[in-house]
């Protein structure tokens, strides 16, 4: 499964946000098989704060483990924020 950030805007600033958006993907994830990996798309995202990240990816993580998988990005807002979370990009 590729998660698309863009689909969620440009702009990932809030806390609230972050949460929602979580909650909004649920249903999206319940089709996951236990082999599939979970890629994330930095994609068209122009900025990505720690609190937005830390609603939604943390919580992916905690789903899907060492499936989950980062898409490279030159993007500094989402570089920086990944760093910040210790979850490095580009191992996708």
């Amino acid at each position: 499964m590729i998660i698309e950030l863009k689909k969620f805007g440009t702009a990932l600033i809030s806390r609230p946000s972050g949460k929602e958006a979580w909650l909004a993907f649920q249903s999206s994830l319940k089709d996951v098989s236990e082999h599939e990996e979970v890629i994330i798309d930095f994609t068209g995202v122009l900025v990505l704060t720690p609190s937005w990240a830390d609603e939604f990816l943390t919580p992916l993580r905690t789903r899907f483990k060492d499936k989950v998988k980062l898409m490279d990005t030159d993007n500094a807002s989402v570089e920086a924020t990944m760093t910040i979370l210790d979850k490095p990009v580009g191992n996708a």
